[in-house]
């Protein structure tokens, strides 16, 4: 017996936020540091007639202030944190400690140095693309991490791309794009983990016996690696010691972090820093905060543009149409001034909102300037000091620079993760680095600390950090391993 085929009609209820061409241009100037804004006013002052340099007598400044005051105006656009994924922008750190607090900012030099995403746009012009995917590909890099390392996913991404590039692709075109920049120099850029990014690197090596049981170590038995079961492995590859002692010290030689080897990460090649905020520490503790805009034009309206468009609007019912025409122009170039201006005035409520709040909760740091004073702080703390959402504090935070009493510094550079000690003490992960150099600089250099006896010497000091964070700090501070250390 035949089977009819029916349809079925269902209605599902979706919520979905449209940001309006004022909430993305207030995401976009947010993002920019004081040097690119700069451009940016400046080309919108060329680019619309109605826009002139000038000090708006109903406007208020903010760029000098020792208390931002209330957070409200600054969470006024934070409906916009879904707009974007943060980019990684470097962490730089510049120190001069015989800097006065008299002295005003200063562009400060950097090296002239070509930039991670700029060597990378290198190799990929020389590849044989369509344009659909090297647009692909440059966003793939502009997505990477400081270590050159993806780590979003590829299903984000694609949504990112359809949402806010308009660019429809695919999680099977983005691998394809990935495996491009996985091609690039030097290798294990853009794996997605560190497992991936290790075997990538043993993939560019010639062919040997060697290769393969490198190779079959990260694939098969990457846990047990990490974990440091060389005898489980030994036995399971059925390996002499020489041998399976060469493969191990190969693997190790690998460069878990190879963005970090071309310096400077993603972004422009800068040949100068200038600081966002200046912090000034005053003789009674008292610190002062100012937004560094000494080269941002003052905005206002035209007022002669103000007074053609009234003219035009008092006498609309009789106009004709190319009269019509000329007020919908003005109309246009006046509403997109006054959005202009109000998207300025946005950013520098919500920057000095945010700086206010890393002042208040760094604030011995500021006084002093001693690193171990650097309490734990994340984006999220400082997103409920200010009533913001984590990713426009992360917006807030990348590529923006502070000048200090003690230096030049990333925002990024204050934000670290922190630990409890049994006494209930709250330390920094930049202290309790300093404590784990400080025990490895008097070690008995015949023989080293291993990362197991350093965690039992931290516990014994009062610090409960387990063996696998000590092994990842200890790298992260460009410390070998025990047996490399003799």
């Amino acid at each position: 017996m035949a089977q009819g085929s029916r349809q079925i009609q269902s209605q599902t209820q979706q919520q979905v936020q449209t940001l309006s061409p004022q909430q993305i241009l207030v995401v976009k100037l947010l993002e920019l540091p004081a040097i690119e804004l700069e451009d940016r006013i400046n080309a919108e002052l060329l680019e619309n007639p109605a826009l002139e340099e000038g000090q708006d007598e109903t406007s208020s400044d903010l760029s000098d202030t020792e208390d931002v005051g209330s957070n409200e105006e600054a969470a006024e656009y934070d409906s916009l944190n879904d707009y974007l994924t943060e980019d990684d922008i470097p962490d730089y750190k510049l120190q001069e400690r015989n800097r006065s607090k008299d002295d005003k900012a200063e562009d400060i030099p950097f090296s002239d140095t070509t930039s991670f995403y700029e060597i990378l746009k290198e190799q990929l012009s020389e590849l044989n693309l369509t344009e659909h995917q090297r647009e692909l590909t440059e966003y793939l890099i502009g997505s990477l991490d400081d270590d050159g390392l993806l780590r979003k996913s590829l299903d984000s991404i694609s949504d990112e791309l359809a949402i806010y590039a308009g660019i429809s692709t695919s999680e099977e075109e983005l691998e394809e794009c990935l495996k491009v920049i996985q091609d690039f120099d030097p290798p294990g850029l853009g794996a997605r983990d560190l497992r991936e990014c290790l075997l990538i690197q043993i993939e560019r090596k010639e062919n040997s016996p060697l290769k393969e049981i490198e190779r079959t170590i990260i694939e098969k038995y990457y846990e047990e690696f990490t974990r440091k079961h060389w005898d489980k492995i030994q036995q399971k590859l059925n390996l002499t010691d020489e041998v399976f002692e060469e493969a191990i010290a190969e693997i190790t030689r690998l460069n878990p972090r190879p963005g970090s080897s071309l310096g400077e990460t993603i972004g422009r090649s800068m040949q100068q820093i200038i600081p966002d905020f200046i912090v000034e520490t005053q003789d009674n503790d008292t610190l002062t905060i100012s937004l560094n805009n000494r080269n941002i034009p003052e905005l206002r309206m035209n007022r002669d543009f103000m007074e053609m468009l009234e003219e035009h609007t008092k006498n609309r019912k009789n106009q004709s149409k190319d009269a019509r025409d000329t007020m919908m122009f003005l109309k246009q170039k006046v509403d997109a001034a006054q959005g202009f201006i109000d998207a300025v005035k946005q950013r520098q409520n919500t920057l000095m909102t945010t700086m206010q709040a890393i002042v208040d909760m760094q604030r011995l740091f500021f006084l002093e300037g001693d690193e171990s004073l650097l309490r734990p702080m994340i984006l999220k703390d400082v997103a409920e000091h200010t009533g913001l959402d984590i990713s426009t504090i992360s917006r807030v935070s990348n590529s923006k620079y502070v000048q200090t009493n003690h230096g030049i510094f990333s925002l990024k550079f204050f934000f670290n993760g922190g630990y409890t000690t049994e006494d209930g003490e709250e330390l920094s992960v930049r202290e309790i680095k300093k404590i784990l150099k400080e025990c490895i600089d008097v070690e008995n250099k015949k023989k080293p600390l291993t990362d197991e006896e350093l965690t039992e010497i931290l516990k014994q000091k009062g610090y409960p950090i387990a063996r696998r964070t000590v092994a990842k700090y200890r790298q992260q501070m460009n410390i070998p391993v025990a047996r490399l250390r003799k």
